[in-house]
């Protein structure tokens, strides 16, 4: 069975309560030829003991309201099927069902999630993709990965995703080329280098020695101002060493408008809009799950 096995739609998910054993063979006998109705595709059922276990019917037809059941597979009997309930989550969202299994059932290979608004759904060998994003602190959260994770939290037509990560800081970056006095590119992020002076490039201050935290824009507006490019070191995360192993999202403020793909990377423009982040995770998800579905 593929992983992260999710319905496309929670209201094809029914719930049910039996008395005796949770076997296959028993619920094979309880439900052939029982009735359901036109939409139900999965059953929850569940014992007295509070033992669930995930199945997935066939009807003989979907067209009338309710129609005989005539196929069952089992595809989380009770040694391998847990219930949790989270309020909080919305069960339509893969990454949240993959987040909430991990989190509150972790080993267990398919878990059945009563969420918001009671509605309930279920996930079946849950495994995220693992999405590196590179970013640059502080602000903390980093904007580009507290995007991606609130978008997340929404995304109803994505696979399971998990966002990790993969942070510098600024004080780590002026530790690599010791100096009195720093310039970094903008103000209005309020970040100073502790130990040091400290200017930004966007208030154009008179030229002292220093050295410039920046990228190759910021280079560009260096020599723009003063005649003469200073000692710098590179903060664009696009830059930075990645595991090729593992998908990953940056940015760089060399893009103003559009998306690229490279070297294993998804690349957005700095201070990239939410549209341009959900653009870039559709395009992670066509590259690295291609074939991931709802069922």
């Amino acid at each position: 069975m593929t992983p992260n096995l999710v319905p496309s739609a929670y209201r094809g998910v029914a719930v049910a309560r039996v008395r005796g054993p949770l076997t296959e063979s028993g619920l094979r006998r309880f439900l052939l030829g029982r009735e359901a109705y036109r939409r139900t595709r999965f059953l929850v059922v569940r014992d007295d003991g509070d033992r669930t276990a995930l199945l997935r019917v066939v009807k003989e037809s979907d067209e009338p309201l309710f129609s005989p059941i005539v196929s069952v597979e089992v595809l989380g009997p009770p040694g391998e099927c847990a219930f949790v309930r989270a309020p909080e989550a919305d069960t339509a969202v893969p990454s949240t069902m993959a987040r909430i299994a991990l989190s509150r059932a972790p080993g267990v290979r398919a878990v059945v999630v009563e969420g918001r608004y009671g509605h309930v759904s279920f996930i079946v060998d849950p495994e995220p993709l693992r999405l590196a994003v590179q970013e640059i602190v502080p602000p903390e959260p980093p904007k580009l990965l507290d995007q991606v994770r609130r978008l997340l939290e929404v995304a109803e037509d994505l696979p399971p995703i998990e966002p990790v990560a993969d942070t510098v800081g600024f004080q780590a970056l002026a530790s690599r080329a010791p100096a009195a006095r720093y310039l970094l590119p903008c103000g209005g992020s309020g970040v100073s280098v502790a130990g040091a002076s400290t200017l930004y490039l966007d208030q154009r201050p008179e030229f002292q020695e220093w050295t410039l935290l920046g990228c190759a824009r910021s280079r560009e507006i260096h020599q723009w101002f003063y005649g003469m490019q200073a000692e710098s070191v590179e903060i664009c995360p696009r830059s930075r060493a990645r595991d090729p192993r593992v998908p990953t999202l940056t940015k760089c403020c060399l893009l103003e408008d559009r998306i690229e793909q490279a070297d294993g990377a998804v690349v957005v423009p700095w201070g990239a809009t939410l549209e341009q982040v959900r653009e870039a995770l559709r395009i992670v998800a066509r590259r690295w799950e291609p074939s991931w579905r709802p069922v």
